[in-house]
């Protein structure tokens, strides 16, 4: 499971480390693609596997499922870390997720996330305002 946040910066070639703590669960690769709120997502291959399975699923006849087939696969990079840990950020992902700089990596339960610094504050503000609201808007499914 991934949690927590960590500030980098990228460096001149464009790499980012990963949290050292979740270096093991990447040894396989890591596949790199456009999340859904402006950041880049990152997970492990098995995840990706599970994901791409799920979306395999969705009726190719409407035109919402194509896009978001063509959203997600036509951003997807494979990766390995390098021998410090850090993998390099596809341009067309950094322009995507406005990354200059400086980058936040959050763990999101099964998967990580990399946000332009500036980016991850305004997602903060908005998560410290609304958080509350949507616990209560999404159906208990325990």
């Amino acid at each position: 499971m991934f949690f927590g946040e960590y500030e980098y910066t990228i460096d001149q070639k464009g790499r980012v480390t990963i949290p050292p703590k979740f270096r093991e669960a990447f040894k396989g690769g890591i596949v790199l693609s456009r999340g859904y709120d402006k950041c880049i997502t990152a997970c492990t291959v098995s995840e990706w596997d599970k994901r791409a399975e799920q979306m395999s699923r969705l009726p190719m006849t409407q035109s919402k499922a194509r896009r978001l087939n063509r959203a997600t696969f036509s951003s997807a990079f494979s990766l390995d870390l390098d021998g410090q840990g850090r993998i390099i950020l596809p341009a067309p992902l950094r322009d995507y997720a406005g990354i200059a700089n400086e980058v936040v990596v959050a763990g999101v339960r099964d998967s990580l996330e990399i946000w332009s610094k500036q980016a991850w504050a305004q997602e903060q503000e908005m998560m410290s305002e609304q958080v509350w609201q949507i616990a209560e808007s999404i159906e208990d499914r325990t």
